[in-house]
């Protein structure tokens, strides 16, 4: 037993514990804002769920990838996908920031958790593509079910990651089940407008 791996290994625990205290831009449906370790907990029962119908892929590579995929957000934060085209290095960044963070464990976990991570942002294997896919549609199915704030913004959802989700059959069924609850948000939010608009200016 190699006490100063242990004790690395521990260091690294502690310093990813932050991604709990991470925020994104969903809301749960108690209209709590959601935090990056949630979201990659759902991520990971998702994979499980639906693990039976992702047939030749590995599913502990799958989940694997699922809870390091946003792990480097722990230092610098997540950037709402809304927003990504205004941070052209976020990528570069949250690499940076998983090197950092995995400073402290020995050569061979940092190595496997930075290959899953290099793997899953460039979506190299099917693995990678299956857990993109998952991402967003876990994300979706978040705005949907949740409590969110006035003008949120559902239109969005509708574009959001139809380039992952459509390249598989399971995944593009499942989209066109959760894009069915985001045009039904739309329409009520409208009403909603529309009948505050009303009060308003009657």
């Amino acid at each position: 037993m190699d006490i100063e791996q242990l004790n690395g290994r521990l260091a690294f625990l502690r310093e990813a514990e932050k991604l709990k205290d991470v925020l994104r831009s969903a809301h749960t449906s108690c209209g709590r804002i959601e935090s990056t370790a949630e979201h990659s907990w759902r991520l990971c029962l998702m994979a499980l769920v639906f693990g039976d119908q992702l047939n030749g892929l590995d599913l502990l590579k799958i989940l694997k990838m699922c809870v390091i995929h946003d792990l480097g957000e722990a230092i610098s934060g997540d950037i709402p996908a809304i927003n990504k085209a205004s941070y052209p290095n976020k990528s570069q960044q949250e690499r940076s920031d998983l090197l950092r963070l995995t400073s402290t464990v020995d050569e061979q976990l940092k190595s496997e958790i930075l290959a899953l991570w290099d793997d899953y942002e460039h979506a190299l294997s099917p693995e990678a593509k299956a857990v993109k896919a998952l991402d967003k549609l876990e994300t979706l199915l978040q705005h949907n079910q949740g409590k969110n704030p006035p003008g949120f913004d559902y239109s969005f959802n509708l574009t959001y990651g139809k380039h992952y989700t459509d390249a598989d059959p399971l995944f593009k069924t499942l989209r066109s089940i959760i894009d069915r609850d985001t045009k039904e948000n739309i329409r009520v939010n409208t009403t909603i407008r529309n009948e505050h608009s009303q009060d308003i200016c009657g």
